[in-house]
């Protein structure tokens, strides 16, 4: 069993309201809440500091947790909904963003497998194959490498691994998506930001500072766009989308 939390803030330095968005005539928040409701989930939380926010999701049946507008990232968000809710220290708790309106279902679920069959793991989390040297180069698009067993060895924006006779094509991206054990999510949040963290901006990056298990699972599908800007939602809405 697990469960998917969903964190969600109204101010966002590059798209201020983006929870509220509409795509296809409902807001985004309600988007990423049916998708998680799609999974087999036996709970769904959506985690905002935002009346408004709160609002559209209890419209749509979501339940909701309150969180303090304190929080530097979605993880200290769920976070606070895990002491909060008092979930077990082995729980598994998914954390879906707010802004994947178009992730499937099979990889909230491959996650949360992936965690489940690995007693030893802190986190569990999803990559899929560079698709072009463009993007292997792209800072943006942040990439993993991992031992023989598919635990995470590094996360970089970096073209890693570096492939000093080719293109890249070996290269694996980072999908943005979390399968959590309560008792390592309530640790990480409780540690301050390390050095690699800061350096490349990856929050990840303080889980394997730590020495956490961080489990690596091939993505079953690749996930639509994630919404970071309103230039990728009007992307979302164009000619063939």
């Amino acid at each position: 069993m697990f469960r998917i939390v969903i964190p969600a803030r109204y101010e966002s330095t590059r798209f201020p309201g983006k929870p509220l968005a509409l795509i296809d005539g409902r807001p985004m928040i309600v988007c990423v809440y049916e998708r998680a409701r799609a999974t087999r989930a036996h709970e769904v939380i959506v985690a905002t500091d935002d009346e408004r926010i709160a609002a559209a999701a209890r419209l749509a049946g979501a339940d909701v947790c309150m969180t303090a507008s304190s929080h530097a990232s979605g993880t200290d968000r769920i976070a606070e909904v895990a002491r909060e809710r008092g979930f077990g220290t082995d729980d598994i708790v998914v954390n879906l963003q707010g802004d994947e309106p178009r992730m499937p279902a099979a990889l909230v679920e491959q996650a949360a497998a992936a965690l489940a069959a690995h007693p030893a793991a802190s986190i569990a989390t999803v990559a899929a194959p560079v698709r072009s040297r463009e993007e292997y180069l792209d800072p943006n698009v942040v990439k993993v490498v991992t031992d023989r067993e598919g635990r995470a060895l590094y996360f970089s924006r970096a073209p890693i691994p570096h492939d000093r006779d080719g293109d890249g094509h070996e290269a694996r991206r980072h999908i943005g998506l979390y399968a959590w054990r309560t008792r390592a999510l309530l640790r990480f949040a409780a540690l301050a930001p390390t050095r690699l963290e800061l350096l490349e901006k990856l929050e990840q990056l303080r889980a394997l500072e730590h020495g956490m298990e961080v489990r690596v699972v091939e993505a079953a599908e690749l996930p639509g766009a994630d919404i970071n800007t309103p230039e990728d939602l009007a992307r979302l809405h164009g000619p063939g989308a």
